[in-house]
């Protein structure tokens, strides 16, 4: 059954890849152009000679799509294992329910609230030498969020008897803002953005990322949830046959 689940995940998450892939080209492609451009003027102007191993035009087209094929597969997969592992225990929840829920924590830990802290830069952006570090943050404020999810989840339901669902719900998301608010502001700031960028090529880019991120959340939530349903609709039908059949075989 996890076998199951975790290869369906996986061709999810790559035909997720390919919608993300074509939000990045409409949408995110040209503001990364756009830093590019300022960041060579920039050397230019330092005289400092800089060296592309990979063309452009490889960056922005298969290198994109490999990147994101990887990254596509790589959550399916992941969001499989967390489907299977609260499948059953959310109530009436169907399997559309589920992913979907499953879809919207996944989005929230591993994107939208580490972005509130570590915003996205275009990749040209930023000192090489602290890549180490601002991957290191960005990573711990992920998991951070990640386990505020996880357990604002489990304490929502924990609550639910005693307070009621929703009272429940508010009690639970107010403890995680609580959490969240402590991470951003206990961990240390990262402003690497050059003096003279432009606001307007930033303020796109990362609205470009936020539709990649969504457009790949959204299909793998909704898409996972069908082909799930479809698949436990079929085994009933298969056993309610099998079951009408059993007494003529006998």
């Amino acid at each position: 059954m996890v076998r199951a689940l975790l290869i369906r995940g996986m061709l999810v998450g790559a035909l997720a890849a390919v919608c993300a892939f074509v939000v990045a080209k409409l949408l995110g492609e040209s503001e990364v152009g756009h830093a590019i451009a300022f960041e060579s003027a920039r050397d230019a102007a330092d005289g400092v000679q800089a060296m592309n191993l990979v063309s452009r035009n490889v960056q922005s087209t298969i290198g994109l799509f490999t990147g994101l094929l990887v990254f596509g597969v790589a959550i399916g997969g992941l969001f499989a294992l967390a489907y299977a592992g609260v499948q059953g225990r959310l109530g009436g929840l169907g399997a559309r329910g589920t992913a979907a829920l499953v879809a919207l924590a996944g989005f929230m830990g591993m994107y939208l609230l580490p972005d509130l802290k570590y915003p996205a830069n275009p990749p040209s952006i930023g000192n090489p030498d602290t890549i180490g570090e601002r991957t290191s943050l960005y990573f711990t404020m992920m998991l951070i969020s990640l386990a505020v999810v996880i357990g604002g989840a489990v304490t929502a339901r924990r609550l639910a008897a005693r307070f009621g669902a929703w009272d429940a719900a508010l009690l639970a998301m107010a403890g995680a803002l609580v959490i969240v608010g402590l991470a951003c502001y206990l961990l240390p700031q990262v402003q690497e953005t050059p003096q003279g960028f432009p606001a307007d090529v930033l303020w796109r880019f990362r609205i470009a990322s936020l539709a990649i991120q969504v457009s790949l959340w959204t299909t793998i939530g909704l898409l996972f949830g069908a082909l799930t349903e479809r698949a436990v609709r079929s085994a009933h039908s298969d056993q309610k046959t099998s079951s009408a059949m059993a007494p003529t075989a006998a």
